[in-house]
């Protein structure tokens, strides 16, 4: 019954979603605010009918309703609480739920909070909202509905992939969809404002949260999903540049291109259009993503190889979204004004060349994860792109991005002086060569290892030398740079956080993979095992029952008397085997130890690597994410924004003055 009711719930939330989707549109043509008005209680309700409808299929879960297909398909009577809990979203029609769900959140969000938004802008964005609702609705319910009754139900299901159950995929893909569905948002503000025909400094006070709180969490899910990767995969790597990874990657570039480019318009009127396409950009990365999770074209650990014809029906939904978003931004595009005027060595220009920086380098991202696709489809060839090409495009690109990230924030708005910014930062860049020389020199390292470091450094002492102009350290008296400090808006702190934390990461990626160290060899008991600069024993294998699987543990000994436990686990209701990596973390490095198949006599194959700077990987990602929480904290961005411009397009309105 309580199926039942989550069915009807979908059903209720299609049809509601379809009303949004259209009175408001035709209120806010008309001038009528009655029938504007009703986008906010359409939004709350479709959340709520959605709510429903999750809330029936977790309940399925919890309680091992094997009647349902879904449930029969993907959990078991056996599996561990928090694990039939993650199998709601674990699997096809479950993840695609959520989904629709964290739409549907974000629509009564923009409904509950954005009391401030000028009524028409609010009304076409949550009807853009309700139209995207409609595709993915219609989607779950006639091609993947997981209320499907299965007659008769068997006693027992058939477990969830094992892969799956772990504690980092139990938060991974929320987290990630908070991210991905989170530019929706962004998406709607666009188009609505298109229709509108308003793009001005207040609407991008009002787009900027939503576009960082989906870039914050889509950065922890991709955090989650790497850090898994690394410990769950047992392969001792963090990232493998897999389509599917790309796809999460893309948006993610695009949102952060779009958060810079928000900046202009709010501050300057400046980059309106680029900022628009920038929003239908960031959002149709993450509808591309959907499709080749769920279309059947991937074959990845990450995919969900499901039948191809669901894969067309997203691929319609796709291809409606995105091409009628960029037919509606071709149409008004050229008829928007300019704005702000600035010199190219500007804050605005630093912010442009930011832009065209990332835009350039999800191309590449792009390109590198689509041309095997289409090669295949046209030719029929199979073709890898892998971390040669990605390196050899990817990675040069964000050279001159990083260079450019010191120096952007202490230039001036308007009209910059680049040589008064290069003065205040002889510090970082003489730390930067200095430690790019000694990891040259006294580590005998590759040249790319030293750049990477050097680049890491300078980052990381230009964003405490501008934190330190803005509070005139040593320049005033202590006490007012303290004053100073603690009345510096808290978007401040979160753009220093947030590009301290890409410095961090830099370090990570570079330290991981330029000093790593990799052993593998048959042991047996007692067999000692030397690896840079370190010693593990191997102390054999014992055996081990979980509370839904069967373990053998190879057991391995650091001189420190820490003990490494690598698992090879037998799940038998689902008949898959997984490896669980042993780690010990430290600051330095990771020791990373992997069991291995038997080699007879008493021996076993085992893997063991060390990973340096690994933690910091994690660290920046963790940076990264705080900075874009405390910024959302600022309280500017949490009031009403500023009264919109009445003119932003030459056709129907006056000329606009710039924003200071």
């Amino acid at each position: 019954m309580i199926a039942e009711l989550g069915h009807v719930a979908l059903t209720v939330a299609l049809m509601v979603a379809l009303l949004q989707a259209t009175v408001p549109l035709w209120g806010a043509a008309r001038g009528d605010t009655g029938l504007t008005g009703f986008a906010r209680p359409a939004a709350l309700v479709q959340f709520g009918a959605v709510a429903i409808a999750f809330g029936a299929l977790t309940h399925a879960y919890l309680v091992s309703d094997f009647s349902l297909v879904n449930v029969a398909s993907n959990s078991h009577s056996a599996k561990p609480l928090i694990y039939k809990l993650s199998g709601v979203w674990g699997n096809h029609e479950g993840s695609m739920l959520l989904w629709v769900l964290i739409l549907a959140l974000f629509g009564a969000a923009v409904a509950a909070f954005g009391g401030n938004l000028p009524d028409g802008l609010r009304a076409r964005t949550l009807a853009v909202q309700a139209m995207i609702g409609v595709g993915f609705l219609a989607f779950i319910l006639f091609t993947s509905n997981p209320f499907e009754r299965l007659s008769p139900a068997p006693i027992d299901g058939n477990g969830l992939n094992p892969l799956l159950q772990d504690i980092g995929l139990a938060l991974h893909p929320p987290m990630l969809y908070l991210g991905y569905v989170g530019f929706s948002t962004t998406f709607s503000f666009a188009v609505a404002a298109l229709l509108e025909g308003r793009v001005d400094p207040a609407w991008a006070r009002w787009v900027r949260p939503w576009a960082l709180a989906a870039w914050t969490m889509l950065t922890a899910g991709i955090a989650l999903g790497s850090g898994w990767a690394y410990y769950e995969l047992g392969w001792g790597g963090w990232w493998f540049w897999d389509p599917v990874e790309n796809a999460s990657f893309m948006p993610w570039l695009a949102g952060t291109a779009l958060l810079h480019s928000a900046i202009v318009v709010e501050k300057r009127g400046a980059l309106k259009s680029w900022t628009v396409l920038l929003a239908l950009v960031a959002f149709s990365f993450s509808l591309l993503g959907t499709f080749l999770v769920r279309s059947g074209v991937l074959t990845s650990v990450h995919a969900f190889a499901v039948d191809p014809e669901r894969g067309m029906f997203i691929l319609g939904l796709l291809a409606v979204a995105i091409g009628a978003s960029f037919i509606l931004y071709a149409w008004r595009a050229p008829s928007m004004e300019g704005g702000g005027m600035f010199r190219p060595i500007s804050r605005e220009g630093g912010l442009v060349l930011n832009n065209l920086l990332m835009s350039t380098a999800a191309a590449t991202v792009l390109i590198g994860t689509l041309y095997p696709l289409a090669l295949e489809t046209v030719t029929g060839e199979k073709v890898s792109v892998g971390a040669p090409y990605f390196e050899a495009t990817f990675v040069p690109i964000m050279v001159p991005m990083i260079l450019a990230l010191g120096v952007g924030p202490l230039l001036a708005w308007k009209r910059g002086d680049l040589a008064g910014a290069l003065g205040r930062l002889w510090v970082a860049a003489l730390a930067a060569v200095g430690i790019g020389l000694s990891v040259l020199y006294l580590r005998g390292a590759p040249v790319g290892a030293a750049i990477g470091f050097g680049l890491a450094v300078w980052l990381a002492v230009s964003v405490i030398t501008e934190w330190a102009e803005r509070v005139r350290l040593f320049r005033i008296p202590l006490g007012q740079s303290v004053a100073r400090a603690l009345g510096l808006p808290r978007s401040a702190y979160g753009m220093s956080l947030a590009h301290l934390g890409v410095a961090v990461f830099i370090m990570g990626a570079v330290g991981e993979t330029f000093f790593s160290s990799e052993v593998v060899r048959f042991a047996g008991p007692g067999d000692r095992i030397e690896i840079a600069d370190r010693t593990l024993t191997f102390e054999g294998v014992i055996n081990r029952n979980g509370p839904n699987y069967e373990a053998e543990v190879g057991v391995f000994v650091l001189p420190s008397g820490d003990r490494l436990e690598s698992e090879r686990r037998f799940y038998p209701v689902e008949g898959q085997r997984t490896t669980e990596a042993a780690i010990r973390s430290r600051p330095d490095a990771d020791v990373y130890a992997v069991l291995g198949e038997p080699a007879g006599d008493g021996r076993w194959t085992v893997r063991i690597y060390v990973k340096s700077l690994v933690m910091w990987l994690w660290g920046g990602c963790g940076l990264m994410v705080l900075g874009g929480l405390v910024s959302l904290a600022d309280r500017r961005l949490r009031v009403g924004a500023p009264g919109p411009r009445r003119a932003s397009w030459r056709p129907a309105h006056a000329g606009v003055g710039d924003a200071d």
